[in-house]
């Protein structure tokens, strides 16, 4: 098998630097999200992704696909959700086999009420401290890494899982 060529000493510094920006980020985020609202980043995102989609629900597996996660994890977790009153699991009209999550009032006030606090987490720890042009670059890096990598995956049939 061929080495691949090492990083040069420039792609060798965007490297690490991607890296302790995002566990610095992350970390940040995450700690000021637990502590302004009791949630995780998960159940914020599961909170997130039901309280945008049409009905306030999704499906398991499309959960699951867009956190990247296996439908065993994700159902794990949406079932500790459910014991906090924040979801609810339905029967999926038409399929048997599978399951709607449903935000609940308590799970859609809990979205409301850290959507701010964590807005202003995401500023405070990211956003404000780039200039207008380096907020610009990191979306379209981000984006480009998204769309090349979901190009990929299509093409040789995979998807990465957590």
């Amino acid at each position: 098998m061929d080495q691949p060529p090492w990083l040069d000493e420039r792609e060798q510094r965007a490297w690490r630097a991607y890296r302790r920006l995002r566990l610095l980020a992350d970390s940040r985020i995450a700690r000021d999200l637990t502590v302004d609202s009791g949630l995780s980043e998960p159940d914020y995102d599961v909170l997130s992704e039901l309280s945008e989609a049409a009905g306030h629900r999704r499906r398991l597996g499309e959960l699951a696909d867009r956190m990247l996660w296996s439908q065993s994890r994700m159902s794990h977790h949406i079932k500790r959700m459910q014991q906090r009153g924040l979801v609810r699991r339905e029967d999926c009209a038409g399929d048997g086999r599978g399951a709607d999550i449903v935000l609940t009032d308590d799970g859609l006030r809990a979205i409301e009420e850290a959507a701010s606090l964590h807005v202003a987490s995401v500023r405070r720890n990211l956003i404000d401290l780039l200039t207008k042009d380096q907020v610009q670059a990191l979306a379209e890096i981000g984006e480009t890494v998204v769309r090349r990598s979901a190009e990929a995956d299509a093409g040789d049939g995979t998807r990465p899982r957590g």
